[in-house]
């Protein structure tokens, strides 16, 4: 197998970070986003879709998409489990995991493609190009505002975001953080269930995939 990856993107380093604690190792190729080697013909023959991260299979078969390529790898190591081991928790963690997404992370996205000067008509990854909507860029801003407390009050009584298991919705959700800091939006000093949960994910070893 081959894991097609890109040392600076958030969403190959979940997949890092998730194969980390499994301690699974696959030989990777790094894809230079910034030169565009997405767009190339040799990456496009693996994800026509021109985004990372990619897992290609030994019979040439590429999966895309994280939590696509995690179950993958989980079904083929169950341990430690990162998706759960019974139905109910399963469906927590994935209904945590997609949260994160689609409040958390697709709102920096938002905020940091929307603004950056060397996206200006790439406001949005893949194969089409998009113009920046500065608004969306303003708002983006506001929602991670707004997901971090979220997660606080889902924190309250958890030590994990999903329970009582370390999973992949931790492992988005610390991504999202990092990824907020990168474009200086920190955790508000208030959110402090949020910060402890922080704190701990972020001294695992696998943090730093």
């Amino acid at each position: 197998m081959k894991f097609y990856d890109c040392k600076t993107a958030p969403s190959p380093r979940r997949v890092r970070i998730f194969m980390a604690e499994k301690g699974i190792e696959i030989e990777t190729v790094q894809i230079d986003l910034g030169k565009g080697e997405q767009f190339g013909d040799a990456f496009r023959a693996v994800n026509p879709d021109c985004v990372v991260p990619a897992l290609q299979l030994d019979d040439g078969s590429c999966i895309s998409e994280v939590l696509a390529i995690c179950d993958y790898l989980e079904a083929q190591h169950p341990e430690p489990a990162l998706l759960g081991t019974t139905n109910e928790e399963r469906a927590q963690i994935l209904m945590w995991t997609v949260k994160v997404e689609q409040q958390g992370l697709l709102s920096v996205a938002d905020a940091f493609r929307n603004a950056a000067k060397g996206l200006k008509e790439r406001a949005a990854t893949g194969l089409i190009g998009y113009p920046q909507i500065p608004q969306l860029a303003e708002r983006g801003r506001g929602r991670v505002e707004q997901f971090f407390r979220r997660l606080d009050d889902q924190l309250v009584d958890k030590e994990f975001v999903a329970g009582d298991r370390y999973s992949i919705a931790d492992i988005a959700a610390m991504v999202v953080v990092d990824f907020s800091a990168w474009i200086k939006l920190t955790l508000p000093e208030d959110v402090v269930n949020t910060r402890r949960w922080y704190e701990s994910v972020s001294a695992r070893p696998s943090a730093q995939a």
